[in-house]
Protein backbone atom coordinates (compact mmCIF):
# COMPACT_ATOMS: atom_id res chain seq x y z
CA UNK A 1 0.00 0.00 0.00
CA UNK A 2 1.06 3.49 -0.61
CA UNK A 3 1.67 5.84 2.22
CA UNK A 4 1.85 9.70 1.00
CA UNK A 5 4.02 11.95 3.85
CA UNK A 6 4.53 15.64 3.85
CA UNK A 7 7.98 15.28 5.88
CA UNK A 8 11.04 13.32 5.94
CA UNK A 9 10.17 9.69 6.48
CA UNK A 10 12.78 9.51 9.41
CA UNK A 11 12.33 6.86 12.94
CA UNK A 12 8.84 7.74 13.02
CA UNK A 13 6.00 9.09 11.22
CA UNK A 14 2.34 9.37 11.27
CA UNK A 15 -0.73 8.68 9.01
CA UNK A 16 -4.19 9.05 8.73
CA UNK A 17 -3.95 9.50 12.75
CA UNK A 18 -2.04 6.74 14.11
CA UNK A 19 2.31 6.94 14.73
CA UNK A 20 4.40 4.23 13.31
CA UNK A 21 7.88 3.53 13.66
CA UNK A 22 9.37 3.27 10.29
CA UNK A 23 12.08 1.08 9.55
CA UNK A 24 12.42 1.61 5.55
CA UNK A 25 14.06 3.83 3.22
CA UNK A 26 18.01 4.22 2.38
CA UNK A 27 18.72 7.01 5.22
CA UNK A 28 21.34 4.49 6.96
CA UNK A 29 23.01 7.00 8.74
CA UNK A 30 19.77 9.28 9.43
CA UNK A 31 21.55 12.37 8.65
CA UNK A 32 19.05 14.28 6.69
CA UNK A 33 17.67 14.64 10.14
CA UNK A 34 20.40 15.60 12.17
CA UNK A 35 20.12 19.39 13.25
CA UNK A 36 23.78 19.67 13.23
CA UNK A 37 24.58 18.52 10.05
CA UNK A 38 21.47 20.50 8.75
CA UNK A 39 22.82 23.47 10.17
CA UNK A 40 26.18 23.02 8.11
CA UNK A 41 24.48 22.53 4.79
CA UNK A 42 22.02 25.66 5.81
CA UNK A 43 25.23 27.69 6.26
CA UNK A 44 26.93 26.69 3.13
CA UNK A 45 23.26 27.22 0.81
CA UNK A 46 23.75 31.28 2.35
CA UNK A 47 27.49 31.06 0.90
CA UNK A 48 27.04 28.66 -1.97
CA UNK A 49 23.10 29.38 -3.22
CA UNK A 50 21.02 26.79 -3.31
CA UNK A 51 21.72 25.48 -6.99
CA UNK A 52 24.34 26.09 -9.85
CA UNK A 53 22.92 25.37 -12.90
CA UNK A 54 26.17 25.84 -15.24
CA UNK A 55 28.77 23.26 -16.43
CA UNK A 56 31.55 22.02 -14.49
CA UNK A 57 33.20 23.24 -18.11
CA UNK A 58 31.77 26.89 -17.77
CA UNK A 59 34.74 29.54 -17.39
CA UNK A 60 33.52 30.49 -14.23
CA UNK A 61 34.54 27.23 -11.46
CA UNK A 62 33.61 26.46 -7.62
CA UNK A 63 37.03 25.25 -6.08
CA UNK A 64 34.84 23.11 -3.94
CA UNK A 65 34.67 20.59 -6.57
CA UNK A 66 37.71 19.33 -6.77
CA UNK A 67 38.62 19.67 -3.40
CA UNK A 68 35.65 16.95 -2.48
CA UNK A 69 36.64 15.02 -5.11
CA UNK A 70 39.75 14.84 -4.01
CA UNK A 71 38.34 14.40 -0.14
CA UNK A 72 36.42 11.17 -1.53
CA UNK A 73 38.63 9.32 -3.26
CA UNK A 74 40.98 9.00 -0.31
CA UNK A 75 38.25 8.08 1.17
CA UNK A 76 37.59 5.17 -1.32
CA UNK A 77 41.17 4.51 -1.98
CA UNK A 78 40.78 5.14 -5.24
CA UNK A 79 43.36 7.55 -7.94
CA UNK A 80 40.29 9.81 -8.52
CA UNK A 81 37.10 10.92 -8.44
CA UNK A 82 34.26 13.09 -10.40
CA UNK A 83 30.93 14.03 -8.60
CA UNK A 84 27.70 14.46 -10.51
CA UNK A 85 24.27 15.23 -9.35
CA UNK A 86 22.78 12.05 -8.60
CA UNK A 87 24.20 8.13 -8.19
CA UNK A 88 21.67 7.35 -10.86
CA UNK A 89 23.79 9.91 -13.23
CA UNK A 90 26.81 8.73 -12.16
CA UNK A 91 25.80 5.16 -13.36
CA UNK A 92 24.62 6.71 -16.54
CA UNK A 93 27.80 8.39 -17.27
CA UNK A 94 29.69 5.37 -16.80
CA UNK A 95 27.34 3.01 -18.89
CA UNK A 96 27.24 5.75 -21.30
CA UNK A 97 31.03 6.04 -21.96
CA UNK A 98 31.80 2.55 -21.85
CA UNK A 99 28.81 1.78 -24.51
CA UNK A 100 30.40 4.05 -26.82
CA UNK A 101 33.84 2.87 -26.56
CA UNK A 102 34.97 -0.42 -28.31
CA UNK A 103 34.06 -2.79 -24.81
CA UNK A 104 31.70 -5.09 -25.05
CA UNK A 105 28.89 -5.23 -21.93
CA UNK A 106 28.23 -8.08 -19.88
CA UNK A 107 25.65 -7.55 -16.51
CA UNK A 108 25.99 -9.81 -14.01
CA UNK A 109 22.86 -11.09 -12.09
CA UNK A 110 20.32 -8.62 -9.84
CA UNK A 111 22.56 -5.45 -11.83
CA UNK A 112 20.71 -2.34 -11.20
CA UNK A 113 19.14 0.09 -13.50
CA UNK A 114 21.39 2.97 -13.19
CA UNK A 115 23.71 1.23 -15.31
CA UNK A 116 21.98 0.21 -17.73
CA UNK A 117 21.49 2.17 -21.62
CA UNK A 118 20.74 -0.52 -23.99
CA UNK A 119 18.43 -3.52 -23.95
CA UNK A 120 20.97 -6.03 -22.67
CA UNK A 121 19.67 -8.63 -19.87
CA UNK A 122 21.81 -9.44 -17.25
CA UNK A 123 23.32 -13.00 -16.88
CA UNK A 124 20.77 -14.94 -14.25
CA UNK A 125 23.54 -17.20 -12.72
CA UNK A 126 27.51 -16.63 -12.59
CA UNK A 127 28.69 -19.50 -14.16
CA UNK A 128 26.77 -18.60 -17.52
CA UNK A 129 28.58 -15.42 -17.05
CA UNK A 130 31.87 -16.90 -16.70
CA UNK A 131 31.29 -18.76 -19.87
CA UNK A 132 30.44 -16.13 -21.49
CA UNK A 133 33.17 -13.74 -20.30
CA UNK A 134 35.40 -16.82 -20.87
CA UNK A 135 34.09 -17.11 -24.46
CA UNK A 136 34.24 -13.92 -25.34
CA UNK A 137 37.99 -13.20 -24.32
CA UNK A 138 39.34 -16.52 -26.34
CA UNK A 139 37.24 -14.87 -29.59
CA UNK A 140 38.60 -11.26 -29.13
CA UNK A 141 42.08 -9.87 -28.15
CA UNK A 142 41.12 -6.17 -28.93
CA UNK A 143 37.42 -6.26 -27.40
CA UNK A 144 38.02 -5.83 -23.73
CA UNK A 145 34.51 -6.96 -21.68
CA UNK A 146 33.26 -4.22 -19.19
CA UNK A 147 31.15 -6.30 -16.59
CA UNK A 148 28.55 -4.07 -14.72
CA UNK A 149 28.19 -5.02 -10.83
CA UNK A 150 26.02 -4.52 -8.01
CA UNK A 151 28.28 -4.35 -5.03
CA UNK A 152 25.34 -4.54 -2.66
CA UNK A 153 22.23 -6.61 -4.60
CA UNK A 154 20.55 -7.52 -1.09
CA UNK A 155 20.81 -11.14 -2.03
CA UNK A 156 24.06 -11.34 -0.27
CA UNK A 157 25.75 -12.93 -3.76
CA UNK A 158 28.30 -10.29 -4.12
CA UNK A 159 29.24 -7.73 -1.07
CA UNK A 160 30.61 -9.11 1.66
CA UNK A 161 32.98 -12.16 0.18
CA UNK A 162 32.36 -11.51 -3.61
CA UNK A 163 32.32 -15.54 -4.41
CA UNK A 164 30.95 -15.33 -8.07
CA UNK A 165 33.48 -12.21 -8.98
CA UNK A 166 36.55 -15.00 -8.07
CA UNK A 167 35.92 -17.47 -10.19
CA UNK A 168 35.78 -14.99 -13.50
CA UNK A 169 38.54 -14.25 -15.45
CA UNK A 170 38.50 -10.46 -13.90
CA UNK A 171 42.46 -9.87 -15.33
CA UNK A 172 41.12 -9.65 -18.39
CA UNK A 173 37.76 -7.41 -17.68
CA UNK A 174 36.88 -3.63 -16.75
CA UNK A 175 34.53 -4.00 -13.67
CA UNK A 176 32.15 -1.11 -12.87
CA UNK A 177 30.63 -1.43 -9.81
CA UNK A 178 27.78 0.63 -8.30
CA UNK A 179 28.16 0.74 -4.55
CA UNK A 180 25.48 3.33 -3.74
CA UNK A 181 24.04 0.94 -1.18
CA UNK A 182 27.37 0.29 0.35
CA UNK A 183 29.22 4.10 0.29
CA UNK A 184 29.32 5.45 3.51
CA UNK A 185 28.37 2.21 5.79
CA UNK A 186 30.70 -0.58 4.59
CA UNK A 187 34.19 -0.23 4.55
CA UNK A 188 37.12 1.42 6.61
CA UNK A 189 35.27 4.69 7.32
CA UNK A 190 32.79 4.21 4.96
CA UNK A 191 34.97 4.36 2.02
CA UNK A 192 32.60 1.34 0.68
CA UNK A 193 33.82 -1.41 -1.68
CA UNK A 194 36.80 0.00 -3.65
CA UNK A 195 39.79 -1.28 -1.69
CA UNK A 196 37.98 -4.37 -1.43
CA UNK A 197 37.55 -5.50 -5.08
CA UNK A 198 41.26 -3.83 -6.03
CA UNK A 199 42.17 -7.33 -4.26
CA UNK A 200 40.99 -9.17 -6.71
CA UNK A 201 43.19 -7.30 -9.59
CA UNK A 202 40.31 -6.43 -11.96
CA UNK A 203 42.11 -5.07 -15.12
CA UNK A 204 40.26 -2.36 -14.15
CA UNK A 205 38.28 -1.02 -11.54
CA UNK A 206 35.21 1.59 -11.78
CA UNK A 207 33.12 2.12 -8.83
CA UNK A 208 30.02 4.54 -9.01
CA UNK A 209 27.78 5.49 -5.84
CA UNK A 210 25.62 7.99 -5.02
CA UNK A 211 25.92 9.85 -2.08
CA UNK A 212 22.05 10.92 -1.07
CA UNK A 213 21.60 7.83 0.61
CA UNK A 214 24.15 7.40 3.39
CA UNK A 215 25.84 10.65 3.40
CA UNK A 216 22.67 13.05 3.00
CA UNK A 217 23.45 15.24 0.00
CA UNK A 218 22.30 15.17 -3.35
CA UNK A 219 25.21 14.01 -5.47
CA UNK A 220 26.65 11.24 -7.28
CA UNK A 221 30.20 10.48 -7.81
CA UNK A 222 32.42 8.11 -10.36
CA UNK A 223 36.00 6.45 -8.77
CA UNK A 224 38.85 5.06 -11.27
CA UNK A 225 42.22 5.70 -12.24
CA UNK A 226 43.28 9.81 -12.93
CA UNK A 227 43.80 8.84 -16.32
CA UNK A 228 40.00 7.39 -16.70
CA UNK A 229 38.27 9.94 -14.75
CA UNK A 230 39.75 12.75 -17.13
CA UNK A 231 38.49 10.83 -20.03
CA UNK A 232 35.19 11.14 -18.19
CA UNK A 233 35.46 14.35 -17.73
CA UNK A 234 36.06 15.60 -21.45
CA UNK A 235 32.82 13.71 -22.62
CA UNK A 236 30.20 16.13 -23.90
CA UNK A 237 27.80 13.19 -21.17
CA UNK A 238 29.70 15.25 -18.37
CA UNK A 239 29.99 18.62 -20.15
CA UNK A 240 26.51 19.01 -20.79
CA UNK A 241 25.04 18.08 -17.39
CA UNK A 242 24.61 20.45 -14.15
CA UNK A 243 26.60 19.82 -11.23
CA UNK A 244 25.41 18.69 -7.39
CA UNK A 245 25.27 21.65 -5.70
CA UNK A 246 28.31 23.37 -4.28
CA UNK A 247 26.87 23.87 -1.08
CA UNK A 248 26.67 19.83 -0.71
CA UNK A 249 30.03 19.41 -1.90
CA UNK A 250 31.07 21.78 0.89
CA UNK A 251 29.09 19.90 3.27
CA UNK A 252 30.60 16.72 2.78
CA UNK A 253 34.19 18.13 3.96
CA UNK A 254 32.64 19.63 6.84
CA UNK A 255 30.27 16.59 8.15
CA UNK A 256 33.66 14.39 8.67
CA UNK A 257 33.17 13.77 12.52
CA UNK A 258 29.10 13.31 12.15
CA UNK A 259 29.60 10.46 9.70
CA UNK A 260 31.84 8.85 12.20
CA UNK A 261 29.42 9.42 14.94
CA UNK A 262 26.22 8.25 12.81
CA UNK A 263 28.06 5.15 11.49
CA UNK A 264 28.96 4.15 15.38
CA UNK A 265 25.50 4.26 16.31
CA UNK A 266 24.49 2.35 13.28
CA UNK A 267 26.60 -0.61 14.42
CA UNK A 268 25.25 -0.30 18.09
CA UNK A 269 21.85 -0.37 16.81
CA UNK A 270 22.77 -3.21 14.25
CA UNK A 271 24.73 -5.38 17.18
CA UNK A 272 21.88 -4.55 19.45
CA UNK A 273 18.83 -5.78 16.56
CA UNK A 274 21.17 -9.14 15.92
CA UNK A 275 21.21 -9.93 19.34
CA UNK A 276 17.56 -9.62 20.14
CA UNK A 277 15.91 -11.01 17.42
CA UNK A 278 15.42 -14.94 17.85
CA UNK A 279 15.81 -16.00 14.73
CA UNK A 280 17.02 -14.24 11.27
CA UNK A 281 16.55 -17.19 9.02
CA UNK A 282 13.95 -15.19 7.22
CA UNK A 283 15.96 -12.59 6.09
CA UNK A 284 18.83 -12.08 3.85
CA UNK A 285 21.59 -9.99 5.19
CA UNK A 286 24.73 -8.74 5.15
CA UNK A 287 27.57 -8.71 7.35
CA UNK A 288 27.72 -4.38 8.42
CA UNK A 289 24.94 -3.78 6.52
CA UNK A 290 21.68 -2.82 7.82
CA UNK A 291 19.12 -3.95 5.78
CA UNK A 292 17.52 -7.46 6.11
CA UNK A 293 14.84 -8.36 3.15
CA UNK A 294 12.36 -11.24 3.13
CA UNK A 295 9.85 -12.46 1.38
CA UNK A 296 6.94 -13.04 3.18
CA UNK A 297 4.19 -10.47 2.47
CA UNK A 298 2.32 -11.89 5.91
CA UNK A 299 5.79 -10.36 8.08
CA UNK A 300 4.88 -7.07 6.30
CA UNK A 301 0.98 -6.61 7.43
CA UNK A 302 2.25 -8.01 10.92
CA UNK A 303 4.18 -5.30 11.61
CA UNK A 304 1.88 -2.54 10.15
CA UNK A 305 -0.97 -4.17 12.56
CA UNK A 306 2.04 -3.04 15.47
CA UNK A 307 2.65 0.02 14.17
CA UNK A 308 5.80 -1.02 12.18
CA UNK A 309 6.45 0.76 8.69
CA UNK A 310 8.95 -1.11 6.16
CA UNK A 311 10.06 -0.51 2.46
CA UNK A 312 8.00 -3.17 0.69
CA UNK A 313 6.95 -2.26 -2.94
CA UNK A 314 7.39 -4.19 -6.26
CA UNK A 315 10.85 -2.64 -8.12
CA UNK A 316 12.26 -1.67 -10.09
CA UNK A 317 8.38 -1.55 -12.12
CA UNK A 318 4.94 -2.14 -10.98
CA UNK A 319 5.27 -5.99 -12.76
CA UNK A 320 8.34 -6.95 -10.76
CA UNK A 321 8.15 -8.81 -7.65
CA UNK A 322 7.52 -7.40 -4.32
CA UNK A 323 10.61 -5.89 -2.60
CA UNK A 324 9.94 -5.86 1.57
CA UNK A 325 13.09 -5.62 3.46
CA UNK A 326 13.53 -4.00 7.01
CA UNK A 327 15.95 -1.37 7.42
CA UNK A 328 18.23 0.33 10.59
CA UNK A 329 19.10 3.36 11.34
CA UNK A 330 21.52 5.24 13.16
CA UNK A 331 18.39 7.79 13.74
CA UNK A 332 16.39 4.94 15.59
CA UNK A 333 16.88 4.75 19.11
CA UNK A 334 17.56 1.28 21.52
CA UNK A 335 13.66 1.27 22.19
CA UNK A 336 13.10 1.40 18.58
CA UNK A 337 15.45 -1.30 18.31
CA UNK A 338 13.60 -3.70 21.10
CA UNK A 339 10.52 -3.03 20.02
CA UNK A 340 10.67 -4.22 16.38
CA UNK A 341 12.60 -7.01 17.87
CA UNK A 342 10.01 -7.70 20.33
CA UNK A 343 7.19 -7.81 17.73
CA UNK A 344 9.57 -9.75 14.97
CA UNK A 345 9.64 -12.87 17.67
CA UNK A 346 6.26 -12.62 18.63
CA UNK A 347 5.07 -13.31 14.98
Amino acid sequence: MVHYVDSFPGREMTIDGINYRYFGGTSYLGIQTDAAFQEILIGNIRKYGTNYGASRKSNIRFSVFEIAEAYLANMVGSESCVTLSSGYLAGQLACSYFGKSQGKLFYAPNTHSALYQINIKPYTTFAALDIALRTHVASSKKNTPVLFLDAIDFSGNNYPHFEGLKSLPLDKVILVVDDSHGFGVVGAQGGGVYRMLSQLQPKELIVCASLSKSLGVQAGAVFGTTERIKEIMATSFFGGASPAAPAYMSTLLEAESIYGEKRKLLQQNLELFLKEVKDVAPFSFMDKHPAFSFSDEKTTSYLKENNVLVTSYSYPNETAAVMSRIVLSAAHTKEDITYLTRILNSY
